[in-house]
C-alpha cells in the first residue's frame, strides 16, 4: 500500500521525535529515522510526547543516509529547509513521496540540498525567525501533502454528542 513518508535526518530532541511519531500514527504515515539519533528511543521524553502510540508506529531506522537511499530506491524526496526557493504549497506531492526534515540544530546538510534543489521546500515565516519547531514543521508540510492527496484512508468526519445537562432543557 502506498503512503506518505516522513524522514528525520539525525533528529536530536526526543520530544520532537515523539510528537512526530504520534502525528505519523494519526495520519497513517511511515516514519524513517536516520542515525545518529541524539537520544535513545527508550527515553521518558519520547514516551511523554507520544510513546503510547509508538507500538502502532510504522518506523524504520537507518545507520546513515546512504542506507536510507539503498533501502528506498527511487524515493521522491522533498526536503524542508529554510533555504528552499519554493513554498511547500507550490509543489505537487505524490501519494508515496518522502518528506525529509533535518536535525534541529542545523537542518539538512547543504550538499544534500544542492543535490536536489528543485525538491527543496520552505515554510514562509515573518521577520528574522530562524525556523519553526521541528514537530510543527512536519505537521504543516505533512498535512499539505495529505490535503493534496485528499486525505486518503483518513477519517473525514466526526460525531457530535450532546452533553447530558443540555438534554435536561
Amino acid at each position: 500500500m502506498a503512503g506518505l513518508n516522513v524522514v528525520l535526518l539525525e533528529p536530536e530532541i526526543p520530544a520532537n521525535t515523539g510528537n512526530i511519531g504520534r502525528t505519523c500514527v494519526a495520519t497513517g504515515t511511515r516514519l524513517h529515522l536516520i542515525e545518529p539519533l541524539g537520544f535513545s528511543l527508550n527515553e521518558k521524553a519520547i514516551r511523554r510526547a507520544g510513546m503510547d502510540y509508538w507500538k502502532d508506529l510504522d518506523v524504520t531506522r537507518y545507520v546513515n543516509y546512504q542506507e536510507f537511499l539503498e533501502k528506498n530506491p527511487g524515493a521522491k524526496i522533498y526536503m524542508a529547509t529554510t533555504k528552499g526557493q519554493q513554498l511547500y504549497t507550490d509543489v505537487t506531492y505524490e501519494p508515496d513521496c518522502y518528506l525529509m526534515f533535518g536535525k534541529e540544530s542545523a537542518g539538512i546538510p547543504e550538499e544534500l540540498l544542492m543535490s536536489q534543489p528543485k525538491n527543496c521546500v520552505r515554510i514562509p515565516m515573518a521577520g528574522e525567525t530562524r525556523s519553526l519547531n521541528l514537530s510543527n514543521s512536519v505537521a504543516v508540510v505533512l498535512y499539505e501533502a495529505l490535503r493534496q492527496n485528499r486525505f486518503l484512508d483518513m477519517k473525514l468526519s466526526g460525531e457530535l454528542h450532546r452533553l447530558s445537562w443540555d438534554m435536561a432543557e
